[in-house]
């Protein structure tokens, strides 16, 4: 038993709160080292009377640990706890203070959980665990009201640039509202819709004003009212990191230097503002001098953009927000935003962009959630680009899995492309094969998969600007199949509550050097295994099936047969699989 390697510390996603009777406790150790794991619980004041022994079961493992998680239902909300390891016929104690070979008789020495307060308990908004996004680029996906175009609007469909305007509108997704409810979709993203002069919207003028060439506050409320009667949840992104160059303060700033009222409302280095050498003398995103960043730990910054997060809430009834560069952005302006945003609409989701691990940001006092780019490298390297092999691709999905408290996990936002990456077909180099493998795996994985517009009809599309083309309406033009196909996973997933939150993950074969993939999702109802083989050989993978007969799911081109127990099922060259089995109710 390798001491050395097992871990665990209160708080954070090793020892948290599910609920407000629930704590969950997890615990690494080297991978293949434990073969049993315990937690010794009780409460403090009431030892004697409390105390149990606690099974942990393996959560998940990546390339150098195992990681096991149980959880405890404390009678006072309050747990003393320690840890009983095993490997074969050795064991030993764990305690908050050290190792010891005799079970510990002082709860003082172990582990704490002080308290369960209900206020604290990170709580994300259940409807996004049932939610299957599609993000929406509005400047390209219908023009639906002409009489609103920018001038020198190009014809539809033509080349994107970085500068150029093809007249997307709100009234242009309200025009296509069956069309998304056709889909399946429950929930649109949308990029920014604020005034603002660039076609992507990330360098706002008016944060209180749609944009001119989308609508008006009537639109966006028509809108919002539209989708909500469909059943269809409506975020919103917010740019809070920087303003842009248009931005009534800003001007200020530029035209009366330190003289301004809102000089400190940036981080200015040096008047007049001016860029040098390529480099603003001011911060700004990046460094384009375009996008100034605003200073949110100045009281006055922060009571605007919290007075922005809460109109749009309130007073037009979004479900929500995404918010651009979120990583540089002071954590005590977040940790308002929250109180604000949640106190207009407790059920509203806080996404925030960052592209790397994000647990400091997830603990209930900040975001719900992060754009799981992450998720995205790990599905992309397997299933696309070939980067990774199935060992590889499992114990980079288990690192995730064991970095975040379970709750934010059930609503990570799963994307596999977006406006900042190339498109997924793109990546797949236009072979849709493993287009579906990955979309299948998205739609089967737990968290809230999101779709980028145009991707389920063939849309292609190198980085930024390619990836932001138009939407193609000419139903002759749209791959009506690879349409088909979404329509059914996103309907699989919505009959299935074992492919959402309520099921397990668990990697039932996933080899080094391998190309097949066996992922299960097991609720208290059902069983259902999801079957790729990513290679241009054929595969027979065979799997201990049990006495329940097994059904599919998910209609695919492989034969499957059963036999003593054991289900074999044969896979052709990028093949897949979706098998269910109902469990027993004993």
């Amino acid at each position: 038993m390798l001491l050395e390697a097992i871990f665990h510390q209160p708080k954070r996603n090793w020892a948290y709160a599910y609920d407000q009777d629930t704590i969950r406790l997890r615990l690494r150790a080297k991978k293949d080292d434990l073969t049993e794991v315990y937690a010794l619980t009780g409460d403090k004041y009431a030892w004697e009377e409390t105390r149990d022994m606690i099974p942990l079961t393996k959560l998940t493992s990546d390339s150098m640990f195992d990681y096991y998680e149980g959880e405890v239902k404390p009678l006072y909300r309050r747990l003393k706890y320690a840890f009983l390891l095993k490997s074969g016929d050795q064991q030993i104690w764990m305690t908050e203070t050290d190792f010891q070979e005799e079970e510990p008789d002082d709860p003082g020495r172990m582990f704490q959980f002080p308290y369960i307060h209900a206020g604290a308990v990170f709580t994300p908004p259940a409807w996004v665990k049932d939610a299957v996004f599609y993000q929406i680029f509005p400047e390209r996906f219908a023009n639906g009201n002409p009489e609103i175009n920018p001038k020198d609007v190009e014809p539809w469909g033509g080349e994107p640039t970085p500068f150029n305007f093809f007249g997307g509108d709100l009234q242009g997704v309200i025009d296509h509202l069956d069309y998304l409810s056709d889909l399946g979709i429950n929930a649109i993203y949308f990029t920014p819709i604020f005034e603002a002069t660039t076609n992507h919207k990330y360098d706002t003028e008016d944060y209180l004003r749609v944009d001119r060439h989308f609508g008006n506050a009537d639109t966006v409320k028509r809108l919002v009212k539209l989708c909500h009667e469909r059943g269809i949840r409506v975020i919103l992104d917010a740019v809070f990191n920087h303003s842009g160059k248009t931005f009534a303060p800003f001007l200020d700033v530029q035209k009366h230097g330190a003289q301004s009222k809102y000089k400190d409302w940036f981080h200015v280095h040096e008047f007049p503002l001016d860029v040098k050498d390529g480099i603003p003398t001011y911060e700004t995103f990046g460094f384009e001098a375009h996008m100034p960043k605003l200073n949110t730990e100045n009281p006055d910054v922060k009571a605007y953009l919290l007075q922005v997060a809460e109109y749009w809430i309130k007073e037009v009834g979004t479900d929500g927000w995404r918010l651009d560069v979120a990583d540089e952005v002071d954590d005590a302006f977040w940790r308002d935003f929250r109180k604000v945003v949640k106190a207009a609409n407790p059920d509203a989701y806080i996404l925030g962009e960052i592209w790397n691990e994000s647990s400091a940001w997830l603990q209930g006092d900040q975001f719900d959630a992060a754009m799981n780019y992450p998720f995205t490298a790990a599905v992309n390297g397997f299933f696309v680009e070939d980067k990774i092999d199935a060992e590889q691709f499992a114990n980079a999905i288990g690192r995730q899995l064991s970095r975040y408290p379970l709750q934010a996990s059930e609503v990570a936002f799963n994307l596999l492309d977006s406006h900042d990456t190339p498109r997924l077909l793109t990546l797949s180099e236009g072979d849709q094969r493993k287009m579906k493998l990955a979309a299948l795996f998205q739609f089967s994985y737990i968290g809230a998969p999101c779709i980028y517009y145009g991707d389920e009809i063939g849309l292609d599309g190198e980085h930024d600007p390619g990836c932001r083309k138009c939407m193609e309406w000419d139903e002759t033009k749209q791959d009506r199949e690879l349409l088909r196909y979404y329509q059914k996973l996103i309907a699989l997933r919505h009959a299935h509550p074992a492919l959402r939150a309520e099921g397990a993950v668990r990697f039932l074969q996933a080899r080094s050097g391998g190309s097949q993939l066996v992922m299960e999702r097991q609720s208290n109802e059902e069983r259902i295994l999801i079957l790729f083989n990513r290679s241009e050989e054929t595969a027979i993978v065979e799997l201990e099936a049990g006495t329940q007969p097994w059904t599919e799911l998910f209609e695919g081109n492989h034969r499957t047969a059963l036999d003593d127990g054991i289900l074999a099922i044969e896979l052709p060259a990028y093949g897949y699989a979706v098998m269910r089995t109902e469990l027993d109710s004993d």
